[in-house]
């Protein structure tokens, strides 16, 4: 009895496509797959046949959906990527910014009320500040766990004078957490750590940063001067293998 070929249907050929390139590595972990229209314009289907298409590939636990908004901060118009550390991203931009540590710092985990996990072991406090040309432009305070030997940067100072280079070489890397933003006018302290007027408005972002498993990595509070920094959104769905 001759054998039955059994025809695929468009949203089967794009799922086996798309599943044979993230089991065959080309497609590896936090790669994007594209947007919907891009999907089905290589493959000359509807979007609605993609979304399907996408509906299965997760089902099937080979991709992530992170749907809602994003944003990011921008310095002259240029986006800063944070995954890098912003001295690195402000540097590629070419402009004259330097970076001041002003101070790093052992505290107990009391002393800081809006950190989550700190736990007994306390946290770190690392404050800086960027100038243009001379001028401060920004202030910025990260709050880090004092474990995996974090607890002794007030000692030791940060890896290449890179937070985000230190956090990674103790195990640290942020995965996932929130991003507030609202317009502030910074105090007496602040004021006379950027050489402004008290009562200058600026542009004030909180971001809390965890790892995959969920554990606490970063509480970053920076305070950007709005002539110079910006907020950058993008919304929709973006697609990413796992």
């Amino acid at each position: 009895m001759a054998s039955q070929v059994i025809a695929r249907t468009r949203r089967e050929q794009i799922v086996d496509a798309l599943a044979r390139r993230i089991r065959g590595g080309e497609l590896q972990s936090g790669d994007r797959l594209g947007s919907e229209a891009e999907i089905a314009a290589e493959f000359a289907v509807s979007r609605g046949t993609v979304r399907q298409a996408l509906r299965d590939l997760q089902e099937q636990d080979l991709i992530a959906t992170r749907a809602g908004v994003g944003s990011f901060v921008t310095f002259e118009g240029t986006p800063l990527d944070a995954k890098g550390g912003w001295a690195r991203a402000l540097s590629a931009t070419g402009a004259d910014i330097t970076t001041e540590e002003l101070g790093i710092e052992l505290m107990s985990g009391s002393e800081i009320s809006d950190v989550p996990q700190l736990g007994a072991d306390g946290c770190v406090v690392v404050r800086r500040r960027r100038l243009l040309g001379g001028t401060g432009v920004s202030y910025e305070q990260a709050v880090v766990p004092a474990r995996e030997g974090l607890a002794s940067l007030p000692d030791t100072g940060l890896v290449n004078h890179s937070l985000t280079e230190t956090l990674r070489s103790a195990g640290l890397v942020a995965d996932h957490g929130t991003q507030d933003v609202s317009v502030a006018t910074i105090g007496a302290e602040v004021a006379e750590i950027l050489g402004r007027e008290p009562g200058s408005s600026f542009l004030r972002t909180v971001r809390i940063s965890f790892d995959r498993s969920g554990q606490f990595v970063e509480r970053v509070e920076s305070y950007l001067d709005p002539a110079h920094f910006s907020l950058h959104l993008t919304f929709g769905d973006e697609v990413t293998a796992r």
